[in-house]
């Protein structure tokens, strides 16, 4: 049973929500976001200031996609009101970022300046210090996508804890060859 697919998502005052077919269309105070769902395995209705994801059937996949397609929705209507953020840490002697613009520029202990152009509605702002990276955005599917690609760049490694990760994010430490006694 789906039981997040079944709650209904409150639409806020400031939130023009529009449904043509399979696709969704949601406005608000921070900016515009479109999804289509396809395969229409479920029907968005809504009534009044409130939507509701219904299965076509209660089959497993059906009910499975309510609670995705529910989940999308809610990520929407909260981007366009609150926004997201993500935030990023660079660990390493000299590594360092600095924004400019729509560019991401690191110093990540290669021969050259790690060049990371930022995609469209992604922001990006580096801490005093040059070693924290907060990106912001309304969609947080781009978003959560552009920080892996961004960590991706010089990933955590296990022995020293250099390289880029997140905020949040363990890095599970190794020996080294002196310490294996």
């Amino acid at each position: 049973m789906s039981r997040i697919g079944k709650m209904p998502i409150e639409i806020p005052d400031k939130v023009k929500i529009s449904i043509s077919g399979p696709t969704v269309k949601v406005e608000g105070p921070k900016g515009k976001l479109e999804k289509s769902f396809v395969p229409p395995d479920v029907t968005i209705e809504q009534s009044g200031k409130i939507l509701n994801v219904v299965p076509k059937t209660q089959e497993r996949t059906h009910r499975a996609l309510q609670g995705l397609t529910r989940s999308l929705l809610n990520n929407m209507v909260l981007g366009v009101t609150k926004g997201f953020t993500r935030e990023l840490e660079i660990n390493g002697v000299g590594y360092r970022a600095e924004v400019s613009g729509k560019v991401l520029t690191m110093t990540l202990g290669y021969s050259h300046p790690v060049v990371f152009p930022l995609p469209e509605g992604i922001s990006a702002a580096v801490d005093a210090k040059q070693v924290k990276i907060t990106l912001s955005g309304i969609d947080k599917e781009l978003l959560g996508q552009t920080a892996a690609n961004l960590r991706a760049k010089k990933p955590p490694e296990p022995y020293k804890g250099k390289g880029i990760k997140y905020a949040e994010e363990k890095i599970r430490r190794k020996e080294g060859k002196a310490g294996a006694s």
